[in-house]
């Protein structure tokens, strides 16, 4: 099977970057990153020590609802280059000792019995495995520490 890592859209996060607001209806915060793994969901790499960044609430679901979790996440300030190649696993993953993924029906429903704590070098089998079945429609890529939405992943 193959899979697409998908980071924030471009038109959302320049949104933001511009003072938008959040899922929580306020602007981001603007901060500097400490260089201590502040990944930005967009370019999906760590946010260099020194550079600006947004924090913000991301609600990475259509429609309210129960299931529809909301967290803190990191963009740069700055304009930069929605992660390209989507069927690579992006690099800042293999900095991270582990993630948790959950797959999601289709009408974005946690689908239960699908949530584990993996490896980097574990996320694309895992989340293949998690993908075969029918009613799983994508798999988020979260903070294994904190739950904060990473990336998602979809079939090809």
């Amino acid at each position: 099977m193959t899979i697409h890592f998908h980071a924030l859209s471009t038109d959302d996060v320049r949104a933001l970057q511009r003072g938008g607001l959040d899922a929580n209806g306020q602007p981001a915060e603007r901060s500097i990153s400490d260089g201590g793994g502040n990944p930005c969901r967009h370019c999906l790499q760590d946010i260099p020590k020194g550079k600006g960044m947004l924090i913000l609430a991301w609600r990475p679901f259509s429609e309210l609802q129960p299931y529809a979790e909301c967290g803190p996440i990191f963009l740069c300030a700055d304009e930069c280059a929605q992660h390209a190649d989507s069927r690579s696993q992006p690099d800042y993953f293999s900095k991270r000792e582990s993630v948790l993924l959950k797959g999601y029906t289709d009408q974005e429903r946690i689908k239960y019995g699908t949530g584990q704590l993996v490896s980097p070098e574990e996320i694309r089998a895992v989340s293949e495995h998690i993908l075969e079945s029918e009613d799983v429609a994508f798999v988020d890529i979260r903070s294994a520490t904190n739950n904060c939405f990473q990336a998602r992943i979809h079939r090809a």
